[in-house]
């Protein structure tokens, strides 16, 4: 039953209370740092993928998507409000189902942002190589992408996407205020630009294009949704900064609902113009498939924009899934089941400097030598085992705990965390079977660290 062994949740808000982090952040800081995390690489880069699946549908699919994810946003919202502290939904199931559960969902955790940031700083490095080109200027050849990435081309490492980890990595460990403040600044610009692109897209929509709308039917708009879904990564990276947050039991909730309905609106809207615009055959092969469209509108001004808008978009994807990833390490170190470097919290900055150092390097580096393709799916079957562990837990806490203080509740409970758990397993079916194997083969390792490391030296040991 050791394996089981559950952390209190008083101890937990005795941690928090006495944590070195400092709180700076606002219910709209949370708004725009779950904008920030989720518009990027997903509305910029695999809408094409996405509509090669779909084809006219894939509004559809980023509905189902958004569905799915706002299931499993309705637990993290009542979790983050009753306990508010770092470490996302690790710290929710350390609380509920027991610390084996907990370490494998923060092990999957893991993988989602740390191969997402490295992911989005692949696709951060495309939009950045495209821009200079406009300038003439170019990288050498093996420079401009990982081994393998470019079929026919020898391409060695892609030093755009680590560069651009360093710098995220230099912001993070100056302190939360200083990454809020150049956060909030790259998200109010982002949007700008996606409500550019509806602005002028709009016009050049042909209703000829939505027909068929779903060439190949059901199945072909789900596997769209179970890569769109990789578009709305990032809202529960918003829990991850619990501790660091103003009145976290209303500003949290707001936070995740918020930025969540707000991108899904745009997702849809910008999709539905993508499609009506270029014929869906058209995005085969495509790495920024927003700017084909405007050129195919005429409107190679906006598409300049449009470039410019992906490259700051990806960047704060990259800042607050980096982010999220430190917090989570530290939320796992400082319970004893990872080496207590990753807790060290630095006095002037208020923040895990050693952590966010060893760990933006080390996502740089897979960045450089890992194609995007391979982490995309990598990233959401990590993610989809998270929210279907989550919305379990909120059953169990509510049968278990129901004395403890909940500023938001689930509204239907059982009823709607266990449609998410459904919900989310209909997509993971829809990932290719490389996917499960390389999944399992995480849980095998993560295992194996728990077992040979973090179980003896748990603080609950």
């Amino acid at each position: 039953m050791s394996l089981l062994r559950k952390k209190d949740v008083s101890v937990m808000m005795d941690q928090k209370s006495h944590s070195k982090l400092a709180r700076h952040l606002s219910g709209f800081d949370l708004v725009l740092l779950g904008i920030g995390a989720i518009i990027g690489t997903g509305i910029f880069v695999l809408t094409g993928t996405g509509a090669l699946y779909a084809g006219p549908a894939l509004p559809v699919a980023f509905i189902i998507s958004a569905i799915v994810c706002a299931l499993a946003a309705l637990c993290y919202a009542e979790f983050s409000s009753m306990i508010p502290v770092s470490g996302s939904v690790y710290t929710y199931t350390y609380a509920t189902i027991g610390e084996l559960v907990a370490w494998i969902i923060g092990w999957c955790l893991i993988l989602e942002y740390g191969l997402a940031s490295s992911a989005v700083a692949t696709g951060w490095s495309g939009y950045f190589q495209s821009l200079l080109s406009g300038f003439g200027i170019s990288l050498p050849t093996a420079l401009t992408a990982a081994p393998g990435a470019v079929p026919g081309s020898e391409t060695f490492f892609n030093l755009p996407a680590f560069l651009i980890l360093m710098v995220i990595t230099f912001l993070l460990s100056m302190g939360i205020k200083e990454t809020k403040r150049v956060n909030n600044i790259m998200v109010l610009v982002k949007v700008a630009v996606v409500i550019l692109f509806i602005v002028v897209g709009i016009w050049y929509v042909e209703p000829g294009n939505y027909a068929p709308f779903a060439p190949f039917g059901i199945s072909g708009v789900l596997q769209a949704s179970a890569i769109a879904f990789f578009a709305y990564l990032g809202f529960d990276a918003v829990t991850s900064a619990a501790e660091e947050v103003k009145d976290p039991g209303r500003n949290l909730p707001i936070g995740i609902l918020g930025s969540l309905g707000i991108v899904t609106v745009l997702y849809v809207v910008v999709s539905a113009i993508m499609v009506g615009i270029v014929p869906f055959k058209q995005f085969e092969g495509v790495d920024s498939p927003v700017s084909l469209a405007l050129k195919v509108a005429g409107q190679d001004w906006v598409a300049g924009f449009v470039d410019l808008g992906a490259i700051v978009g990806m960047t704060t994807v990259i800042l607050v899934m980096t982010f999220g990833l430190v917090r989570l390490l530290f939320a796992m170190s400082r319970d004893g089941l990872l080496p207590k470097v990753f807790s060290d919290v630095n006095e002037k900055s208020h923040t895990p400097v050693k952590a966010t150092w060893i760990l933006g390097t080390t996502a740089g580096l897979i960045a450089g030598f890992v194609p995007l393709g391979t982490l995309a799916e990598l990233i959401n079957i990590g993610t989809l085992a998270a929210f279907s562990l989550i919305s379990i837990a909120v059953i169990i806490l509510r049968k278990t705990r129901p004395d403890l203080k909940r500023a938001f509740k689930v509204p239907l409970v059982p009823f709607l965390p266990i449609l998410s758990v459904l919900a989310c397993i209909m997509l993971m079916l829809n990932l290719q079977p490389f996917t499960w194997v390389a999944f399992f083969i995480w849980t095998g390792i993560g295992l194996a660290v728990y077992f040979l490391y973090g179980r003896t030296r748990s603080k609950l040991h």
